[in-house]
């Protein structure tokens, strides 16, 4: 799961049910993303989910789910083609407007990036489309039949072995893609588009980014996805396609609310499902990451909670220090502050007295070391020292704090 997954399900456009996932962000939704993946694989593909938690960083939801006769929906994959995936992909823009909120977003990757590209018209409150690896032809799948395709041609049926699992696939599938102009759809569009695409890509060559990309106009964007395959099977290939879409989608989204134009009652910390450690942030507007390091089982995708103290500690130091400049009208350099963390033994403590010395365990040691730009005087030197001690983390940090836990249960249902 990524944040907060909610398990769902709604019909399909034949009246099969579909089964969804709903990855809800961590704090207040910015918008909802409509996710459809590839040629026969399924909404819990790893690097869907790590797309999905990327967004949901930046306070957008998606929804994620399995074509008719794929993954857990019902139906028949053999009765399904490209066009039944975009009448599926209308029905979960449906099932968002009536439920949540229409989508803002579509995304699409290999032929669920074409479905998108079709779909992207009909769906009035998409302000954006990004498409991952798609072909600029959804005949381009047909090459993934082999022999095979002489054969559905001759007897009207046969069964394909794609990605080591067998489907049955009519003739009526593929004369539908035949059927299909992509590039046209491209040329209408008429919303910005992202194409994002591996040039190493030995499923949907890059040459097909480039045919999309001449297609549509402006404004669109192109990044290459280098050393990536097709599936994105490294996740750091997966996360780092999540957020260019995230970082690029938010130009076309309403501002988070900025910190201060509502009371803040707290920050929220919440396990986001990826790696063993990686915690989603939310404070006030802003959206982030807390993990671990790689050497002790974590993502590395975020400070570690000492990280974040080591952060206070340095900013309250600097705003400090420049509010204290301000006042006085003192001509201050640009501050910089370097927070190193440390566990001692508290009789290797040179700053602490000679009681807490006496003790014989370990203790937490930040060393600040606090630097400005161009000359300062002995003096002025003495008074940062002394106006550092007094910021409000430094001295949170110094005193005995308390700390009042309550724990409580919280049902996530499922939602239809």
């Amino acid at each position: 799961m990524a944040f907060n997954t909610q398990r769902l399900q709604f019909a399909g456009h034949s009246g099969a049910i579909l089964a969804a996932r709903l990855d809800l962000p961590n704090g207040p939704l910015r918008a909802y993303a409509l996710f459809a993946h590839c040629f026969t694989c399924s909404k819990d593909l790893a690097a869907v989910r790590r797309i999905a938690a990327e967004l949901a960083r930046e306070g957008i939801a998606v929804l994620r789910f399995d074509f008719t006769g794929l993954g857990s929906s019902e139906g028949e994959f053999a009765s399904t083609n490209f066009s039944s995936n975009v009448a599926d992909l209308l029905s979960a823009a449906d099932y968002l407007r009536q439920y949540h909120q229409a989508p803002s977003l579509l995304i699409g990757h290999s032929l669920g990036g074409a479905a998108v590209l079709a779909v992207a018209k009909d769906i009035p409150e998409v302000r954006a489309v990004a498409t991952i690896g798609a072909p600029a032809d959804v005949g381009h799948v047909l090459k993934n039949f082999g022999t095979r395709l002489e054969d559905i041609e001759k007897w009207g049926a046969a069964e394909v072995d794609l990605a080591g699992r067998k489907f049955l696939i009519r003739k009526q599938f593929v004369e539908d893609v035949r059927a299909q102009r992509i590039k046209d759809a491209v040329a209408s569009l008429k919303k910005p588009l992202l194409i994002l695409h591996s040039p190493l890509d030995q499923t949907v060559g890059i040459e097909n980014a480039n045919e999309i990309f001449l297609a549509a106009r402006h404004p669109k964007s192109f990044v290459s996805l280098d050393k990536a395959d097709h599936l994105l099977t490294n996740l750091e290939d997966a996360a780092f396609a999540g957020r260019i879409i995230s970082g690029w989608l938010t130009r076309y989204l309403a501002a988070d609310a900025p910190q201060g134009t509502e009371p803040i009652e707290h920050v929220r910390v919440m396990e986001t499902g990826e790696g063993k450690f990686q915690n989603s942030v939310q404070a006030g507007s802003h959206r982030l990451f807390a993990d671990e390091p790689e050497n002790v089982g974590g993502l590395d995708s975020g400070p570690s909670p000492y990280d974040f103290l080591s952060i206070a500690l340095g900013a309250c130091t600097s705003i400090t220090l420049r509010q204290y400049a301000d006042y006085k009208k003192l001509t201050l350099g640009r501050v910089s502050v370097d927070v190193s963390h440390a566990k001692i033994h508290a009789k290797d403590c040179e700053e602490c007295t000679e009681s807490e010395r006496s003790g014989s365990g370990r203790i937490d040691r930040f060393e600040r070391v606090i630097s400005i730009d161009g000359e300062v005087t002995e003096e002025l030197r003495g008074k940062i020292a002394e106006i550092a001690d007094k910021c409000p983390v430094d001295r949170t940090l110094e005193a005995v704090a308390k700390i009042k836990t309550v724990v409580r249960s919280e049902s996530r249902a499922a939602v239809r």
